[in-house]
């Protein structure tokens, strides 16, 4: 097993056709997924925000419940806080209390990963943003999709951009992929907040949903933050800066948002409750 994985990680060339077929045996053997949502109450523009109240339930709790219902694995909450892990069991729901000084979502992800699976039994980790309460539960399964090439490390979605101020806001990131015509799962080559890549389109908006192979995630918080990273403010270009492979899936849903001031709140409560009627805990 241990000479399997040298050959997988330090690259595909040169491995013969046994070797790449053990090679992607090993990673295709299974698929247990396992969804952690990391929530703080930390919020500068938004205090409190996964307390939140959104149509008669806390904000993370719509996220917890969205996770929920895609069934594809144990759902837990990674809590930086106990009022966050308290509202969370009160629905019935798994959380773990993590140290509130972890620099980021990824660390607390980790931590709580750690605990929850210790052996690792769980093959891949799926990151749901806390701050997502119109999340569609179908997006799940599909940020697994790339998964079916056995060298993809990590999984991600876009869609393709149609409104023009998207493509010049730096706060929707947009990703330049390397996609087939009429392919729907393409590489990722960069992530920016500028429009990316130059010309007319399509351009593809990325979906700040992640699924993790174990052993690629493992890798990913043990790197050092990358200058890239620095710049754009975004975590993604740590993986790509250290060769790490990203596929995305190019889905057709509209693009999440997330929840990060009152404003935002206020389209969420808007959204929900035309689209979601109100069920109360024991409906």
């Amino acid at each position: 097993m241990v000479k399997i994985r040298i050959l997988f990680d330090t690259g595909k060339e040169g491995l013969n056709d046994k070797g790449l077929s053990m090679a992607r045996n090993l990673r295709n053997m299974s698929h247990k997924a396992l969804v952690v949502i990391p929530s703080r109450l930390a919020s500068t523009r938004l205090p409190n925000k996964p307390l939140a109240d959104i149509c008669g339930k806390p904000l993370i709790v719509h996220v917890w419940d969205k996770a929920m219902k895609a069934n594809i694995g144990p759902v837990i909450v990674a809590c930086g806080d106990p009022e966050i892990m308290q509202v969370i069991k009160s629905f019935g729901g798994e959380a773990i209390l993590t140290d509130p000084r972890l620099p980021s979502g990824t660390d607390r992800i980790k931590a709580a990963a750690d605990l929850y699976d210790p052996h690792q039994t769980y093959d891949s980790i799926i990151n749901v943003q806390g701050d997502l309460p119109t999340l569609d539960p179908a997006l799940l399964e599909e940020a697994l999709v790339p998964f079916k090439d056995p060298f993809v490390d990590i999984a991600t979605l876009a869609t393709v951009i149609k409104d023009p101020f998207e493509l010049k806001n730096e706060n929707f990131v947009k990703v330049a992929l390397s996609l087939q015509q009429d392919a729907t799962v393409g590489r990722a080559l960069y992530f920016s907040r500028s429009p990316i890549p130059w010309g007319p389109g399509p351009h593809y908006h990325h979906v700040g949903l992640y699924a993790y192979r174990r052993d690629a995630f493992n890798r990913f918080v043990s790197l050092p933050v990358n200058c890239l990273e620095k710049q754009e403010s975004l975590e993604q270009l740590r993986a790509l800066a250290d060769g790490m492979r990203i596929d995305v899936k190019v889905v057709k849903a509209k693009a999440l948002f997330g929840v990060d001031t009152p404003a935002d709140l206020a389209k969420a409560i808007q959204i929900m409750s035309e689209s979601y009627p109100f069920q109360s805990r024991s409906s």
